[in-house]
């Protein structure tokens, strides 16, 4: 079977496989990566022949991300990053296909040991991808090894979005966050799961709180790590300190920190050349995201000296995954799906529909903004769990893989049976 890439990539056997029978659409196909050194060599050598700016001419990253952040990244991706590990790491898990409303995705499969144990699905957001959800594989599935209890073992189904990673690139537009919820609805009843529960942060808390709106069969809750809501929603009270300065860090961002979105919402196709061209210019936009972030990432790079689990080599795991699968421009269009001119007209004078599922939340300190519990509560009026932890940020799962599982194991604890 072959993968569409850029450069290449291929799963196992290297051959384009024969037009799939129209039974087959829907099966469940084994995966696996194996990504040809040709692909590595290709890459190594784009990020030696990377065209350098200028210095910012600024002390901090106002003016985006900075040469010295940029250039240490390529000389450690160029000389130590193996992705060779990163590929053996995600072919020791059990990987999928399967077809879904005309595109291939690919999911991670971990069924716990322990008895009894909870379906859940977990989406990633843009820009991560299941990279970002891995070191939480062992604590959510087997807890009993990371401090945990047998009874809060989880089954963990990871998909990578469509256009993201190894999923295909969709070949038509409108996969919004409300069609992938969909899709997740009916992956999740492939995998014979007549219950489950769901989580995701970033795009993932879109499609996450999108799936608690939609209410599918055997939905039994959900739990989110970013207030979607907050961005273009009704207004949210501002009576306490706490709610003034969520307020006022949404308005930093919207204002110094928004570029990204902005752009890949109203023009992904632009951002496609530079990403799919050079790898260098691919990691800097992947980068420039919130500053909580990138300072973390930036000082892994710089100093060596990481935040929690965002090291070096889990940033680069990512960046190269984008790079070798080609996804820049694809993962950015569905930027354009869910915020869009196109979009947003769409849902003009629509009111979405109220969460009827038991809702979870926990807010990390470093989140663009920290979401005070009187807009959660105003947002999703079936919140059963919200609690404020002390350290981690945007990519929770990611930075603080054990604390996150934590929070996990407590948002659903009420829902198991």
């Amino acid at each position: 079977m072959s993968v569409p890439t850029q450069p290449t990539a291929t799963t196992t056997g290297g051959a384009v496989p024969p037009p799939r029978a129209e039974a087959d659409l829907t099966a469940l196909r084994p995966f696996q990566i194996h990504v040809p050194e040709q692909a590595l060599t290709d890459l190594r050598s784009r990020i030696a022949a990377t065209r350098w700016p200028s210095r910012e001419l600024v002390d901090d990253r106002s003016q985006g991300v900075q040469l010295a952040t940029a250039q240490h990244l390529a000389r450690y991706w160029s000389t130590d990053h193996d992705w060779r590990r990163c590929e053996a790491r995600l072919n020791a898990l059990p990987q999928f296909m399967t077809e879904i409303d005309g595109v291939d995705v690919h999911f991670v499969h971990v069924r716990s040991r322990h008895e009894n144990a909870l379906p859940l699905l977990m989406t990633h957001g843009w820009p991560g991808s299941v990279v970002e959800l891995l070191a939480s594989v062992g604590p959510l599935t087997d807890p009993t090894a990371h401090g945990g209890r047998a009874e809060d073992a989880f089954d963990l189904v990871l998909p990578s979005l469509p256009g993201y990673g190894f999923s295909a690139q969709p070949t038509e537009p409108g996969w919004d966050v409300g069609r992938v919820g969909q899709a997740w609805a009916e992956l999740m009843r492939r995998l014979g799961y007549t219950h489950y529960v769901a989580q995701g942060g970033d795009v993932g808390a879109g499609v996450t709180d999108a799936m608690g709106r939609q209410a599918p069969e055997g939905l039994l809750g959900i739990h989110i790590n970013l207030l979607v809501t907050a961005l273009g929603g009704a207004p949210m009270p501002t009576d306490t300190e706490q709610e003034r300065a969520a307020l006022a860090a949404i308005g930093i961002f919207q204002a110094s920190g928004f570029g990204y979105f902005l752009e890949m919402a109203t023009r992904p196709q632009t951002t496609a050349y530079a990403q799919l061209d050079s790898p260098v210019a691919l990691a800097a936009w992947l980068l420039d995201h919130d500053t909580d972030s990138y300072e973390k990432i930036s000082r892994a790079f710089v100093d060596d000296q990481p935040s929690g689990n965002l090291t070096r080599d889990e940033v680069l795991d990512n960046i190269t995954l984008y790079w070798l699968t080609g996804t820049g421009a694809s993962a950015a269009r569905s930027y354009w799906d869910n915020y869009g001119v196109a979009a947003t007209q769409a849902r003009a004078g629509q009111a979405p529909p109220e969460v009827g599922v038991p809702v979870a939340f926990t807010t990390f300190p470093g989140e663009i903004w920290r979401s005070p519990r009187s807009w959660v509560e105003l947002s999703y009026p079936t919140l059963g769990y919200f609690n404020e932890v002390d350290r981690g940020g945007h990519f929770a799962a990611w930075e603080e893989p054990e604390l996150f599982a934590t929070e996990v194991r407590a948002a659903f604890r009420p829902l198991r049976g």
